[in-house]
């Protein structure tokens, strides 16, 4: 097998959502795609995925592709079929990768609590071969009762055990139910416990792609000719206070231009409007294109964490219990020595080390991330501050920006909606069925060229 074609997964999610006929133009600005790598990577698609091509009388081309494409792909390249299979197992890896910290975190309970019970085992030991058998005292100091084991320790003059340490940190069972019942929090507790350690991920992850396929639709919609206010809502700004009109600037526009063939146009006033004629042509049906965008491109603030209120409090309870635990062992080690627990003191080290660096991180790492997200959140608000008051301007202009968006309709272009009438060729029939089928068109295209070649001479 050939390699695979590096093809954009943007282009390919393009083109099924447009219904499998497309122009450069239509999937630039459904994907954002640069308008140059849109084109390489249809005429590379349509080569690989048995594609066929339609020319118009223009000499646009729309390239029309079956609808199990990628199952061709898929079939053609091993390598598509191995990303494929990655992907899915990766997704389950990642998976369990979450479920994981909470189990880890809970098998780190049971084996420090495990281990306080070895290392009160070994210093009882310890203490009754040095004392009398028949010694007395207090059985609750002892911490024996009935012939069971309740450790407790005297607290503000009064006596707590391991019971009431269990019912001091377990929540109101009635309640937290009442909590579930009305948050219905999508996530379980295992992968509630790596969301309040971790979070939820970048949720302006796609704010690039986003960006550039508003811009491509609004130039669409103002029929291929804008100024830059109009772009500007839209744009990633530079982070400083907040833009005035005289602070807009021209070069914002270059990657525009570069990334949709545009070119600037000045006025006989001054005015530069940038039009992109390469990004009018269409097949799609002109009634279903989007009449209404967003005002601005507003980007999303950072969750904390999808947990509910009572799973990260549970989280938070079990990070506590670990630590106190932790320390707790810390406190019989220091007890005692190596020779007190014998073969196993290595282990309780150990786990205390274990148990208190884990803990720790457990509940250092959400800190540090909310006082991040915090920090992240209040720029991202700023910025979209910025563009909502770049957008207001272009709703109510000045009388600067009314001529100037008054120049900027003198130099609009129709949409080109090519139909089925303006094909002159296709791969998809020999030319003697698209002469017989289509003679108009033909007849038309020869007069052009008959037209040209008048002119030349």
């Amino acid at each position: 097998m050939a390699a695979a074609p590096a093809i954009e997964s943007g282009l390919l999610e393009a083109v099924e959502q447009l219904n499998y006929r497309v122009t450069v133009a239509d999937v630039a600005a459904q994907s954002g795609l640069d308008l140059n790598l849109a084109e390489r990577g249809l005429m590379v698609l349509a080569a690989s995925a048995g594609g066929n091509l339609q020319v118009a009388e223009s000499g646009d081309v729309v390239y029309v592709f079956s609808r199990d494409f990628r199952d061709v792909l898929r079939n053609k390249y091993w390598q598509l079929q191995l990303q494929e299979t990655w992907a899915k197992i990766w997704k389950v890896l990642f998976y369990l990768i979450r479920l994981s910290v909470g189990i880890v975190l809970l098998l780190l309970i049971v084996a420090v609590v495990a281990a306080i019970v070895v290392a009160l085992v070994a210093l009882s030991s310890s203490r009754d071969s040095d004392s009398d058998s028949g010694g007395g005292g207090d059985s609750r100091g002892s911490g024996s009762s009935s012939g069971s084991w309740n450790i407790g320790f005297p607290i503000g003059g009064g006596y707590y055990g391991w019971s009431d340490w269990i019912w001091i940190w377990w929540p109101d069972y009635d309640n937290y139910a009442y909590q579930r019942r009305r948050e219905k929090p999508d996530l379980n507790f295992l992968e509630a416990i790596y969301s309040f350690l971790f979070g939820d991920g970048n949720p302006n992850l796609y704010l690039e792609k986003e960006r550039w396929q508003l811009i491509a639709q609004v130039i669409r919609q103002n029929q291929g000719a804008v100024v830059v206010e109009q772009v500007a809502p839209y744009l990633e700004l530079p982070d400083r206070a907040m833009p005035k009109a005289q602070d807009l600037d021209e070069d914002w526009m270059l990657p525009v231009l570069v990334r949709f063939n545009g070119h600037p146009q000045v006025t006989e006033q001054g005015e530069i409007i940038y039009q992109f004629p390469d990004l009018q042509t269409t097949v799609q049906d002109l009634a279903d294109l989007p009449e209404t965008l967003p005002r601005f491109q507003s980007e999303r603030i950072y969750n904390f964490s999808r947990a509910s209120s009572g799973q990260r409090a549970g989280a938070i309870a079990l990070g506590v219990a670990l630590l106190v635990l932790s320390l707790v062992l810390g406190g019989l080690i220091a007890a005692g020595d190596a020779a007190t627990f014998g073969q196993a003191y290595g282990f309780l080290r150990f786990t205390c080390l274990l148990g208190l660096g884990y803990s720790s991180a457990f509940l250092s790492i959400p800190a540090v991330r909310w006082w991040v997200i915090s920090g992240r959140n209040r720029a991202i608000e700023r910025r979209n501050q910025q563009r909502s008051a770049l957008a207001d301007w272009v709703t109510n202009p000045d009388s600067d920006l009314s001529r100037k968006l008054a120049a900027r309709r003198q130099l609009t272009q129709a949409r080109n909606q090519i139909t089925d009438r303006d094909l002159t060729y296709t791969t998809e029939m020999d030319v003697t069925e698209q002469e017989a089928l289509n003679p108009e068109a033909v007849d038309r295209a020869w007069q052009q060229r008959l037209n040209s070649a008048g002119s030349a001479d």
